[in-house]
């Protein structure tokens, strides 16, 4: 819901988008480099990151919408689903699931990460770089 006057109750963010495009231009430039420039994680693990970002923060728009980019770019119709009920007994790749324990506590306890957090994510295999990209993926779908 829109709470602009000069825009519908019911708008879009597209309609948002096209009615300021000074501020969109560089949001959506900033979300196409953080989405698809080179990153530790393919295409498809950061639309799923972004998607599950996304479900936690319940934002129905993002969730839906990066679920079907995630699903265009292999992962598993239905896997956010069962990652966002239950993670650990989801199919979600071993070395991905800390990545998302630490994007959802990143998205609903900011204040309580520690340095185990990202300790988990570095004993997955993951590198420094990969945790930036993932922090990179959360934070947009938090703004």
């Amino acid at each position: 819901m829109s709470y602009l006057k000069s825009l519908p109750a019911e708008t879009t963010l597209l309609q948002v988008f096209q009615a300021y495009p000074d501020t969109a231009g560089p949001l959506l430039d900033y979300h196409e480099l953080v989405m698809r420039a080179p990153s530790p994680f393919t295409a498809g693990e950061r639309e799923l990151i972004a998607a599950y970002v996304s479900g936690t923060n319940a934002c129905d728009y993002c969730h839906g919408i990066h679920t079907h980019t995630a699903e265009a770019f292999g992962v598993p119709e239905g896997l956010l689903t069962e990652a966002l009920t239950d993670l650990d007994a989801s199919p979600v790749d071993d070395r991905l699931k800390p990545v998302l324990r630490y994007v959802a506590k990143l998205t609903r306890t900011p204040a309580k990460m520690t340095q185990a957090d990202a300790d988990a994510v570095f004993e997955a295999g993951w590198d420094e770089a990969a945790l930036h990209s993932a922090v990179l993926v959360c934070a947009l779908f938090n703004s």
